[in-house]
């Protein structure tokens, strides 16, 4: 058995007192779930900037992206619209989500304090990028999306 590290502590700013804080569903979640600002209606095909009530100054060398939730996806076609979303550690303002309702039929109504997305805090790198006259030969090459295949000829009419 290994033991668990230490968490990261991160500042948070309620921007809205009443509503409950990200959290962890379960120990050892990847994603603290963040909740719905204010009440709303997304109409088939809908997207909608949803505040979150939370700011949070992340420590240099981290990010926090911002993931669907797997059973809005899954079970009512909510997803985030650029996931993930990227919330910079530079970022002091009120985190919002950008959702769409990717269901064609159906419209999903969200009460203020739903959990609506999560977020994902990690580390990043920072890179120097550097000018080269080629790259070197990888199996790949410059082959570009589908370049792997992974579709029989009946699915690629």
């Amino acid at each position: 058995m290994t033991n668990a590290p230490e968490p990261l502590s991160i500042q948070i700013l309620m921007l809205d007192p009443d509503l409950e804080p990200p959290s962890y569903a379960h120990p050892g979640d990847a994603g603290a779930d963040l909740r719905a600002r204010e009440g709303f209606t997304l109409e088939p095909g809908e997207r909608a900037l949803v505040p979150t009530g939370v700011a949070i100054a992340l420590p240099l060398g981290f990010v926090g992206l911002i993931h669907p939730r797997s059973g809005l996806a899954t079970k009512h076609g909510i997803t985030v619209v650029n996931a993930p979303g990227t919330v910079d550690a530079g970022y002091r303002g009120e985190i919002k989500v950008t959702l769409l309702n990717t269901d064609l039929r159906e419209s999903m109504t969200f009460e203020r304090g739903d959990r609506i997305a999560q977020l994902v805090i990690q580390r990043v790198e920072q890179a120097v990028f550097v000018p080269v006259d080629s790259l070197s030969e990888s199996e790949r090459g410059t082959g570009g999306f589908g370049s792997t295949g992974g579709f029989t000829a009946a699915n690629q009419k």
